[in-house]
């Protein structure tokens, strides 16, 4: 790659080999530039990270308040999963 700006659209075709920190330490640079411009690519990039992690947490190591939990349910019309499971 020459010396010029990374476009958001060429960011996202290195999105996944950023991510896995495949990329050449020159190439890193010139994405987190422009992520330091572009608040959308920085939020791409920051939501990506966040939703990777927690696919590989363990359901179990995340607590949600229970009051977020209940308006989360309601809002996607799941109020079911809200009924205590029969012990």
């Amino acid at each position: 790659m020459s010396r010029e700006e990374i476009s958001c659209k060429r960011l996202w075709e290195f999105l996944s080999d950023y991510i896995d920190g495949e990329l050449s330490e020159e190439l890193c640079h010139k994405i987190e530039q422009h992520m330091d411009g572009c608040e959308h690519c920085r939020v791409v990039v920051d939501t990506t990270n966040k939703t990777i992690h927690l696919c590989h947490c363990d359901a179990d190591d995340i607590e949600m308040p229970a009051d977020v939990r209940g308006r989360l349910f309601e809002t996607l019309h799941i109020e079911d999963y809200l009924k205590p499971k029969p012990s």
